[in-house]
């Protein structure tokens, strides 16, 4: 029996939290387009990743992330802000391209089954905020938990300044998924503006993660599988093992459910264990 090398980076995380999950994915994505060759494994509780490059840190994949820039390109596209659900009926679906600190294609919520918000919530946005709110120093970042504003508005000390614009998070992370419907707190916190804890690390690893690691459909609409694996694979064979065709891993189950009774935005839920086939 091989014995399991000592990872240089290990974060803890809760697997049965598919945001986090995919996080962890996106991390790995991250940390192998930073230092090519980077393998990622789940060990009791924890992501851990192996890079080539011995001087690789979490801190500096978490600044890294922080310090994400798009291309402007589609940037007018997607300032367009329609009415609720618009985009549904006009099946467009503009790129998203990271072109700093590294390079990366995003459009994954072409496949709306996966897609968690509606035409109002522009994801460019959205991304750029998460990416801006990371704490690079933070040791455990999916635990990360802050109130997310615009970076784009400056507040002028001792004037009148802009008032800082809340932006709310994909609801990739199940703690929100959990408690997003109104009747559920007995009130709507978005109606009366209140300013409720996003993760951003979470948010935004999870919008890179996805790109390449798509959870597996079952035979319910919007109901999903996804497995981890106990042992360093590359990010090129990640889909397969998180699908179940590679690893040795725990299975588990989650509905991306619908959020609010328009059903038209929706949230990931916690998932629950599921057996191996």
């Amino acid at each position: 029996m091989h014995s399991m090398p000592t990872p240089m980076i290990s974060i803890p995380v809760d697997p049965s939290n598919p945001g986090q999950f995919f996080a962890c994915c996106g991390l790995l994505e991250l940390a192998d387009r930073l230092w090519v060759g980077a393998e990622g494994w789940f060990e009791n509780g924890h992501f851990c990743i192996l890079t080539k490059d011995t001087t690789g840190s979490l801190s500096q994949m978490l600044e890294a992330a922080q310090s994400i820039r798009l291309s402007m390109n589609n940037a007018e596209c997607n300032d367009v802000e329609p009415g609720e659900g618009d985009e549904d009926l006009s099946g467009e679906v503009y790129p998203l391209i990271i072109e700093m600190p590294i390079n990366l294609r995003l459009d994954w919520w072409k496949d709306k089954s996966i897609k968690t918000w509606a035409g109002s919530m522009d994801e460019r946005k959205i991304f750029i905020a998460m990416c801006h709110a990371i704490e690079p120093q933070y040791e455990d970042p999916m635990n990360q938990g802050t109130v997310v504003f615009d970076p784009s508005v400056n507040v002028s000390s001792g004037k009148r300044g802009l008032k800082r614009k809340k932006r709310e998070p994909f609801y990739f992370d199940a703690r929100r998924g959990a408690n997003a419907w109104s009747i559920d707190v007995g009130f709507s916190p978005d109606s009366l503006a209140m300013t409720t804890l996003a993760y951003p690390a979470v948010e935004a690893l999870c919008f890179i993660g996805l790109q390449r690691c798509r959870p597996k459909p079952t035979e319910t609409p919007r109901v999903f599988d996804y497995f981890t694996w106990h042992y360093p694979l590359p990010i090129a064979t990640i889909p397969m093992a998180v699908s179940g065709l590679l690893g040795n891993g725990d299975g588990f189950r989650f509905e991306n459910a619908f959020r609010t009774d328009q059903r038209k935005h929706k949230a990931f839920n916690p998932a629950t264990p599921i057996q191996r086939s």
